[in-house]
């Protein structure tokens, strides 16, 4: 039988109890459903980030010889 689970004021006090704890011990994973979440997108922040105008145009060149725009390059490469 699970473990019964504490109540939590937030979730800063909920991460810091799963970091040290076995899920196992408090869930039935074998009850447990598969969801799924098609319209959950990551949320994103804008920054601003300086780069030498050379290197800005090496990554530029390896964007078109990929056929993407050189900001999704400089995304998969981070």
């Amino acid at each position: 039988m699970p473990k019964q689970l504490p109540e939590f004021k937030n979730e800063d006090e909920e991460r810091a109890f799963w970091a040290t704890r076995d899920s196992t011990e408090y869930l039935d994973w074998g009850q447990a459903e598969r969801v799924a979440f098609p319209k959950l997108k990551p949320s994103t922040k804008t920054i601003s980030l300086r780069l030498p105008e050379s290197m800005l145009n090496q990554i530029r060149v390896l964007a078109n010889k990929r056929d993407v725009p050189y900001q999704s390059l400089i995304k998969i490469f981070l």
